[in-house]
């Protein structure tokens, strides 16, 4: 393989994880305003209930399984290695998440979190490959 289509093979897979990452970064802050906005959230600082949490969690999963499969989607090649790695990124980002909010939630939110950066990803993945033609 050439040196400039190595550069654009790469240049495409930042791309196409920037993509899916920033659409799930983006959905996720933008639901978390509209919620506290409309009400349908307690004001900042004032601890959720847990229906609300599992709302959370819900279009979080959502938003990692579409997250994933745009980056899968636009990735120059191996659909799956470019999902999974989104989700590894997610994974580290929610542990993160998880040690910030310490005591502000129940705990089995951040673990719930936790646990579904991998399959959300994984999930986005196969809905790619289940799209491609199988190549010999």
């Amino acid at each position: 393989m050439s040196e400039t289509k190595r550069s654009n093979q790469t240049l495409k897979s930042v791309g196409a994880l920037l993509a899916g990452f920033f659409f799930i970064i983006v959905l996720s802050i933008g639901t978390d305003m509209i919620l506290h906005f409309t009400n349908v959230y307690p004001p900042f600082g004032i601890i959720m209930s847990d229906p609300l949490f599992i709302l959370a969690a819900s279009y979080r999963l959502a938003y990692g399984i579409l997250g994933s499969y745009i980056a899968a989607r636009l990735a120059p090649s191996r659909p799956m290695f470019h999902a999974m790695i989104l989700g590894s990124v997610g994974l580290v980002i929610s542990i993160a998440g998880a040690i910030m909010m310490g005591d502000k939630g129940p705990a089995w939110y951040s673990i719930l979190i936790i646990l579904i950066a991998l399959p959300s990803a994984w999930a986005g993945g196969i809905l790619v490959q289940g799209r491609r033609p199988k190549t010999a």
